[in-house]
């Protein structure tokens, strides 16, 4: 991890000296020069030994029901269409949905693998790498609404404008690969994330640092190829001439790290005219891996192909890919979970699988942590007859790969799914396991900020959970 400094440098930092030196350079000479010097003069370090060198968080955006899914309930299934009784006590829901009959859950779980570990049928092709999953029974959070909620997941708080874990990995750890930024996000091609962009934002992070939005295809960033008739030699000139005139501006301006976060932007874009292209051009792929990602079926070639795309990600460098299922509504059944679960496992559940496959067979599950899970669960009452409300007092997400211990459940809910009980794992201790999975402490990971050292974790106290990682 690059060591931080704690206090603001009173004239101008080394990032910003480094992104305003060399002004009468190429701009592909100045790049690499400055990150070089960067990597020498700041000393790029892990505070302990990490497992996972690199993140894949499969988000899935509207909150999947744990009950249904992850999280099997045999008393949910026998009190299914009686009142929830009196002993659970006061519930915060919405609409009163409380006073609601429970609803038992839809599929059957059944053990899988050697270890036995219990997934419902909704995910039969997840549930063929059961061995290699943990699934955390046990998370909570502090919002009923999706879009803290996804901000919590993303950034430790409900509240907008802080940075995202992407960003945060990206700032201690960067990029392995120059040409391509540390954090990758694939949206969802239908739009509409609750709680929008700044889920992968940089917050008050310097700007560099935000999740890059990509998209499979020969475009995969908008507006990065040049124009027609430019050839790169002209480009480069033009380039090298604007390069001047940026840093010109930017001396000018007390070295704003906004300005060079922007600077820094459009020189990356330029390395990337000659990678990105090439790393989301899925056609050389063989047919077996495309056919093990589902991309030669209509319902799982879109999510097959994002998939693909991570996997190729951080098989070029980038540190940390953040990957949507679900547009402005997604998992989030509130009318209808048989309806609404039996469409969204159907696009990702063979997908995923074939993305852990994959990793697998490569060699880079041992130190690619892969990361499944939404912004909250679902209530074990009904809604509207059919569907679930939010919960997010109790739910579950799973990891695999690096070094995690698969076939076994961490944590659980009541009896009926409704609230965490045992071994409790809340945003922030999860942000805390995942930052030590990549060797660093998280309270060492700091920035500062409106006179305040600002972390991940935030200012209350928050540990790694030594049961996910040991």
């Amino acid at each position: 991890m690059r060591t931080r400094a704690t206090h603001p440098i009173p004239s101008q930092s080394r990032r910003s000296f480094l992104a305003s030196a060399g002004g009468g350079m190429g701009i592909l000479a100045c790049a690499s020069l400055a990150q070089s010097n960067e990597a020498a003069i700041e000393g790029i370090r892990t505070h302990f030994a990490p497992r996972a060198k690199r993140v894949i968080w499969l988000f899935m955006h509207g909150g999947p029901s744990h009950v249904d899914l992850l999280d099997p309930k045999p008393a949910l299934a026998k009190y299914g269409g009686q009142p929830l009784p009196d002993s659970f006590g006061n519930v915060m829901t919405r609409r009163d949905v409380k006073k609601n009959p429970l609803l038992a859950p839809l599929r059957r779980f059944r053990p899988r693998g050697q270890s036995g570990l219990e997934i419902s049928d909704f995910l039969p092709h997840i549930a063929q790498h059961a061995d290699d999953l943990c699934v955390v029974r046990s998370m909570h959070g502090d919002s009923v609404n999706h879009p803290q909620s996804v901000y919590q997941m993303n950034t430790g708080s409900i509240l907008m404008g802080n940075p995202s874990v992407g960003s945060w990995v990206a700032y201690g750890l960067g990029s392995e690969n120059q040409n391509m930024p540390a954090f990758v996000v694939l949206p969802d091609p239908g739009g509409g994330l609750k709680g929008g962009p700044p889920a992968w934002g940089n917050g008050y992070l310097p700007a560099s640092y935000q999740g890059v939005t990509m998209r499979p295809g020969a475009s995969p960033i908008l507006d990065l190829q040049p124009q027609p008739g430019v050839n790169a030699e002209q480009q480069q000139r033009d380039l090298s001439l604007i390069h001047k005139f940026n840093q010109r501006h930017l001396q000018q301006r007390d070295a704003d790290n906004r300005l060079a976060a922007r600077v820094k932007a459009y020189e990356l874009a330029f390395r990337m005219q000659t990678e990105a292209p090439e790393l989301v051009d899925l056609q050389n792929e063989t047919q077996h891996t495309q056919q093990m990602y589902g991309i030669d079926q209509k319902e799982t070639r879109e999510f097959g192909e994002r998939c693909l795309l991570a996997r190729r990600m951080i098989e070029s460098g980038v540190r940390f890919v953040q990957l949507y299922s679900g547009d402005t509504n997604g998992w989030d059944a509130h009318a209808d979970v048989e309806k609404n679960h039996t469409e969204y496992c159907r696009r990702t559940d063979k997908p995923v699988a074939g993305l852990l496959q994959d990793l697998k067979q490569r060699g880079l599950m041992e130190d690619t942590l892969v990361i499944w899970g939404g912004e909250f669960g679902r209530m074990p009452m009904s809604e509207q007859g059919k569907g679930r409300d939010h919960n997010p007092w109790g739910y579950s997400l799973w990891m695999a790969g690096a070094g995690i211990r698969g076939g076994r459940a961490y944590g659980a809910t009541d009896e009926i799914g409704l609230r965490a009980v045992s071994d409790k794992v809340s945003v922030t201790d999860f942000h805390a396991t995942l930052l030590h999975l990549l060797g660093i402490d998280h309270y060492q990971l700091t920035h500062f900020h409106n006179g305040l050292d600002k972390r991940l974790t935030g200012p209350d106290e928050a540990k790694p959970i030594q049961g996910l990682i040991s």
